[in-house]
């Protein structure tokens, strides 16, 4: 059972690191960074298309890396 539990946790981080590195930089340089806050207070703009699946599966492979990280400390015991 360790086993399997290792071996999904090593796919899954290697999904949430691909994943992660797929999503768009939030910011432009130093010019999205300075302005970078008033876009996020006023416009009010969710994010569409790939980006808001990216964010979806980026919180799923998330929460199961912690699932499944308590999973192997557990059956480590």
């Amino acid at each position: 059972m360790h086993a399997l539990v290792v071996t999904l946790l090593v796919i899954v981080s290697i999904g949430l690191i691909l994943v992660v590195l797929l999503q768009s930089g939030k910011s432009a340089g130093l010019s999205g960074a300075i302005s970078g806050g008033a876009e996020s207070l006023f416009g009010k703009q969710k994010a569409r298309g790939l980006d808001l699946i990216l964010h979806r599966i980026t919180v799923v492979l998330a929460v199961l890396f912690i699932i499944l990280a308590i999973l192997v400390a557990y059956f480590e015991v």
